[in-house]
């Protein structure tokens, strides 16, 4: 297939490279054409803007940080809207507002274009390995053009239901993994507090019932004092912004998120936002 590939950052580049491995004709564009130099050095072409990209694409996918960006991206001036043809996809593998994805997927409807929302859990090892939870919003006929893409880049690819659902679903994940870095950083906190060795007490924890992916990364990261970022921790804190404001529309409670909300409230004060989330355990030493 001809893609379109925006966003070549930490999980973007290697995926966009699993997808010209597999063979499909790539071309990107980048807001700061440094991130684009290794990938245009192999080979790959530069596009001058999102709307030439298109033009040159059956499916674009971005993968950027805010619902804004993807807008802009989608319908502003020079925007990917104004070189998609009918029958193109957008897929975006963003973490955005479900209702931005709602909004996005009507107004490419109106031309003819379709749209999936495609967020990943997994990280960047996991964009690295191809091994990514996908969650996909998006027409039935839509997303099965694009499942090949998706094979490529990950292991687990649910459809969660129409445009928009792929978001709820990345929503979900964000508040049960970073409320679990907290109760990690507070299990940390409590081992310390007690004088005990905190390396053993996470060793002990990793065998039972309490064992998580999360409790091995991040509580390593913990132990370590390790709190140069895998993930920043200002992406979690948008992430956790657009789950707050949808859950006080919607009227759900959410009580042990909203008091992780205000522990990554804190951490952005002190000015670790561009560290590890695993700085949470800064903030309750602070």
């Amino acid at each position: 297939m001809k893609i379109g590939f925006i966003g070549l950052g930490v999980m973007g580049e290697p995926m966009a490279r699993h997808l010209r491995a597999a063979g499909h004709d790539l071309v990107v564009w980048a807001r700061r054409p440094e991130s684009a130099a290794a990938l245009v050095a192999e080979g790959v072409p530069l596009c001058a803007t999102p709307a030439d990209l298109a033009a040159r694409s059956e499916v674009v996918i971005t993968i950027v940080t805010a619902s804004a960006d993807v807008e802009a991206l989608a319908f502003g001036p020079g925007g990917l809207a104004a070189g998609l043809a009918p029958g193109a996809i957008h897929v975006d593998m963003s973490t955005i507002a479900p209702a931005t994805a709602r909004s996005l997927a009507a107004r490419y409807a109106e031309r003819g274009i379709g749209w999936v929302d495609a967020p990943v859990s997994g990280g960047g090892q996991g964009a690295r390995d191809a091994t990514l939870a996908i969650m996909a919003g998006a027409e039935d006929d839509t997303l099965a053009r694009v499942r090949p893409l998706f094979e490529v880049l990950g292991k687990r690819i649910v459809h969660i239901g129409p445009p928009g659902a792929g978001q709820v679903a990345k929503a979900c994940n964000q508040m049960i993994m970073v409320s679990t870095i907290q109760a990690c950083a507070e299990a940390v906190s409590l081992a310390k507090a007690h004088g005990v060795d905190v390396a053993a007490v996470r060793q002990a924890l990793m065998g039972g019932s309490a064992g998580s992916r999360v409790l091995e990364v991040m509580g390593a990261k913990m132990v370590e004092r390790d709190f140069a970022a895998g993930v920043e921790a200002r992406l979690h804190h948008k992430d956790f912004a657009i789950l707050m404001e949808a859950a006080a529309r919607l009227g759900a409670p959410l009580p042990v998120a909203a008091q992780v909300w205000q522990q990554l409230n804190a951490l952005m004060s002190a000015g670790w936002g561009r560290d590890d989330t695993a700085s949470l355990l800064r903030v309750l030493e602070r």
